[in-house]
């Protein structure tokens, strides 16, 4: 019984931890999309450099309706791939949209986690607006 009451008050203890936790996540993304005016026209870059706070675990081309081979923005999430429900993400819109076999290419080789390939890949893209979303 004494186990079963020092786990239940651990499940609450984490669950208090995480919830704080992406919480502060959730405002440092925001305060990147109060301030986009920053970085709309901007290499990506730019934005890279001023997350010291919160870094990016995986990044997710998303095609353009009108044509599969274009895509007009990626979603940044801050969590590892098993954790899919109610996540932070941060869209970028690209200025020109990029081709879609680039990205795949870089989603495929290392399994959409961001690494430093897709930090230089992304890096000298240009920023046309940023959102941030639960």
């Amino acid at each position: 019984m004494k186990n079963k009451f020092l786990i239940f008050i651990f499940l609450i203890f984490a669950s208090i931890s995480y919830k704080a936790q992406a919480t502060d996540t959730l405002s440092d993304a925001k305060n990147f999309e109060t301030n986009k005016a920053n970085y709309i026209g901007q290499p990506f870059s730019k934005l890279l450099n001023d997350m010291t706070q919160i870094q990016p675990k995986t990044i997710w081309a998303t095609t353009n309706f009108k044509s599969k081979n274009e895509v007009k923005s990626s979603r940044i999430k801050f969590c590892d791939l098993e954790e899919s429900f109610n996540v932070i993400t941060l869209e970028i819109i690209w200025q020109t949209p990029l081709e879609r076999s680039n990205t795949k290419y870089y989603q495929q080789l290392h399994n959409a986690f961001f690494t430093n390939d897709e930090k230089l890949f992304y890096g000298s893209k240009i920023v046309k607006d940023i959102k941030v979303y639960r």
